[in-house]
């Protein structure tokens, strides 16, 4: 438990520094017109309600309180399972995650899906052939995952040795990147 603590105060951290700097940065486009802010690129949060299968991973972010983050400017890239691979985790998983006592497990759960700065699929590709065949990825959670090719599929390799495919990679978004993953990462 002491590491969900220490991250989740850094995560703290980083969202108040993120807040400063998206004042800061939206200050600007109110000389604009709305006409503008209609037309920007969805972010990482809109992205996931749109698409129909992220619904229990919104659900998730939610009850974690980090839609506000996953809005922010990020950059950010996050491995996002679908409605059906949350369906592949044991009955009543999701139902005791998303509980306000287990919030700092389901924290720890989502960040190790997510990685700061903005991955595409091409830089995945290029770190593993760079690698020999497989690259180490830090999470936000400071977990690895390792990412290899199996055939033209990326397939990502939680801590425990569970492996996910990336059934969609490079759904852009306005502050990041989405890579939709057919299984839900755990930490070991």
């Amino acid at each position: 438990m002491p590491k969900i603590t220490t991250f989740r105060a850094a995560a703290l951290a980083a969202v108040a520094a993120m807040g400063t700097f998206a004042v800061t940065a939206q200050a600007p486009a109110l000389a604009h017109n709305h006409k503008s802010a209609a037309m920007a690129q969805p972010n990482i949060v809109q992205v996931a309600q749109s698409t129909g299968v992220h619904n229990t991973l919104v659900a998730a972010v939610t009850a974690a309180d980090l839609a506000g983050t996953l809005s922010g400017p990020g950059p950010f890239t996050v491995f996002a399972p679908t409605d059906t691979a949350f369906a592949k985790l044991p009955d009543g998983t999701v139902a005791t995650l998303v509980k306000p006592e287990n919030k700092g497990t389901l924290t720890g759960i989502l960040t190790y899906h997510a990685v700061a700065g903005k991955v595409t699929s091409s830089d995945l590709l290029a770190l593993i052939k760079k690698h020999g065949g497989k690259a180490t990825i830090t999470t936000v959670a400071g977990g690895k995952l390792t990412a290899r090719l199996s055939g033209d599929t990326i397939v990502i390799t939680d801590a425990a040795g569970r492996a996910t495919a990336v059934t969609q990679a490079d759904v852009k978004t306005s502050n990041g990147v989405i890579h939709v993953t057919d299984g839900v990462f755990l930490p070991a």
